[in-house]
């Protein structure tokens, strides 16, 4: 746990450094809103890929080595952005930087799993949540400075050579820290039938209130950062800022929070959670100030409420002999669905995506006419919250739970 935790702490830190900033340096470098749209549809996309593919390679290769290959795949994106400073690098580079949370999380997952009993698993989750919050946290205020003092480009370009080192870092202490694998049954389920056995109607139930909380999360998510400094003026230092306030506020929650569920049922944490994803674009809509968004952020942080709940209760209704490949189907199922809402979110912030693609193809040009009187920010912001609405609405009217995961204490 002492590696797995070191292996969050290092790797977060890398990836956010510059991720946070990403649609800024696409911008910088010549790429518009449909590149910032098609680089959130991409992450959400491939994300899904990323995900049941690392839970199958760590049920059949065990946790450590997938880790390694995954903490390998993701350096080599990092050198293809250092090397080549164009917007389309960017996008490729991303194909494999990406890929880190997505691949390692259904092999945390597992290892969290097997290492803690049922009744601690949330506190588990909740551990390396909290833990991962760190660099996300430190990472944009370092970013921020370096863009502050470089450019938006060289100082972007900076933050992935750090990115770079401290992936090298987390692999040297993986290797010493995790354990050696242990033997593993070679499964060959295929996809179809794991959509059956790995997925219990429970399960599934909450794969489709998560589905519809993160259409909300993630129509607006490439376009925070240039509401808030390419439209409201605040700096990037400050957007920095916000973020750690966003990171100290889930970090705040997590541990009582983990307590409390852990003694009695999950499905309230849920709720709650989902409740702030609905909050956060409606209260960023009406932030004018620095200090406006900042209650905002905190409310984006109060978001993180229930989410090793929600986590901890997807292992709870998986099977036990296939958690890693479960974990890994519910979050493909789930990307595959909201990277369309990813890219949709250009459409929404930005007329002009549309009229280029209509344009390209020589049909709509009356629509996207009209399209143009209605498309906005703000237009965006309110998609985004209707469907936190719905997923929050979903979840408490047919939602389930396993109930407490251990007995009341007996009176004396």
């Amino acid at each position: 746990m002492v590696g797995l935790l070191s292996m969050a702490i290092l790797v977060g830190l890398g990836e956010k450094l510059a991720e946070r900033f990403l649609p800024l340096y696409l911008l910088a470098l010549g790429g518009g809103t449909l590149a910032v749209g098609l680089l959130n549809g991409m992450d959400n996309f491939l994300s899904a890929l990323y995900s049941y593919q690392g839970g199958t390679l760590s049920d059949r290769w065990g946790p450590r080595r997938a880790l390694r290959w995954f903490n390998v795949v993701s350096m080599l994106g990092y050198v293809i952005v250092i090397a080549f400073p164009t917007w389309q690098a960017v996008l490729i580079g991303a194909v494999f930087f990406i890929s880190w949370t997505a691949i390692s999380l259904p092999a945390i997952m597992d290892l969290v799993s097997r290492t803690l009993p049922a009744h601690k698993r949330t506190m588990g989750v909740s551990m390396h949540s909290m833990v991962k919050r760190i660099p996300m946290a430190l990472g944009p205020v370092i970013g921020g400075i370096l863009i502050g003092v470089f450019g938006e480009v060289t100082g972007i370009r900076l933050a992935f050579v750090l990115a770079l080192v401290t992936a090298l870092l987390s692999l040297v202490i993986q290797e010493r820290l995790l354990p050696p694998d242990p033997p593993r049954a070679s499964h060959t389920t295929s996809a179809r039938a794991s959509a059956g056995s790995l997925l219990p109607h429970p399960l599934r139930r909450l794969l489709v209130a998560d589905m519809l909380v993160r259409f909300c999360e993630q129509i607006p998510y490439a376009f925070v950062v240039i509401w808030c400094v390419s439209m409201k003026g605040i700096s990037a230092f400050e957007f920095g800022l916000l973020t750690t306030i966003e990171m100290a506020t889930s970090v705040l929650v997590y541990i009582p929070v983990a307590y409390l569920a852990d003694r009695g049922t999950k499905k309230p944490y849920v709720v709650t959670t989902f409740l702030f994803f609905t909050l956060f674009p409606l209260v960023l809509l009406f932030s004018q100030s620095f200090w406006a968004m900042a209650l905002a952020f905190v409310i984006r942080g109060l978001k993180e409420f229930g989410e090793p709940t929600r986590k901890a209760l997807i292992m709870d209704l998986a099977p036990e002999d296939r958690k890693a490949a479960a974990f890994g189907l519910y979050y493909l199922m789930r990307d595959l669905v909201v990277s369309v809402a990813a890219f949709g979110g250009a459409l929404l912030w930005d007329a002009s995506v549309l009229q280029q693609c209509t344009a390209s193809l020589g049909i709509g040009t009356a629509f996207a006419a009209w399209y143009a009187s209605v498309a906005s920010p703000t237009l965006n912001f309110a998609v985004a919250s209707a469907f936190g609405l719905a997923g929050t609405l979903y979840f408490a009217v047919f939602g389930r739970d396993l109930g407490r995961t251990v007995p009341a204490p007996k009176r004396s």
